[in-house]
């Protein structure tokens, strides 16, 4: 298991190297995870994971890339939050929701492949979850607050994964994809949306 060490500790409780401690000064090993090939994910998500560097901190960014994020919605007026760019379109807080409902879904795919599951899983509409998350009623800091946790839980797992478990793969939605591909989906489609709010949202 290929590893790489961190030393700074983030206000959440996560490191911004991707891992828990306990005490501030700890130094402990973080997993590598390297990124996935072409042909372990569907074209699609090219999208999203093109848009991690090739280094194999996964983890760092996971922890980084939460951050960057919560500092930048917190930034934006409260107003702006409820804002569609055209009809039919999420507004931030729904966007938001998206995020935390997306990651919980594709780390139960990584879960149940990691453990060389072959049932095949289902998709979801992503629209009826966000319809129906009622993430426009919530405060942005909650939904952070959520979404923080839900990270911590998403770092404590791919962490935990040994090599083998990191190459399994498995199909939902009628499209194959690796454990390790499904990390960097995860954390480029965050990257994605932030980008798309700052083009779309924010102009």
């Amino acid at each position: 298991m290929k590893t790489w060490k961190w030393e700074k500790r983030m206000s959440s409780g996560v490191s911004k190297g991707g891992c828990k401690t306990r005490k501030r000064k700890e130094v402990r090993p973080c997993r590598l995870i390297d990124k996935p090939q072409a042909g372990e994910y569907p074209v699609y998500a090219d999208r999203y994971i093109s848009l991690l560097p090739n280094d194999g901190m996964i983890l760092k960014h996971f922890a980084a890339n939460l951050a960057s994020t919560r500092k930048f919605l917190l930034s934006i007026p409260k107003t702006r939050l409820l804002y569609r760019y055209a009809e039919g379109k999420w507004t931030i807080k729904e966007i938001l929701g998206h995020l935390v409902d997306d990651e919980r879904i594709y780390v139960y795919r990584a879960l149940r492949f990691a453990r060389n599951d072959s049932t095949e899983l289902p998709g979801f509409e992503q629209d009826d979850f966000a319809r129906y998350s009622e993430a426009n009623k919530r405060d942005v800091g909650d939904l952070l607050d959520e979404f923080m946790l839900v990270r911590r839980a998403t770092i404590a797992f791919f962490q935990s994964l040994d090599d083998a478990a990191l190459l399994r793969s498995g199909v939902a939605d009628g499209k194959r994809s690796s454990v390790r591909a499904l990390a960097y989906h995860i954390a480029g489609h965050e990257l994605r949306h932030m980008n798309i709010i700052k083009e779309r949202y924010l102009k």
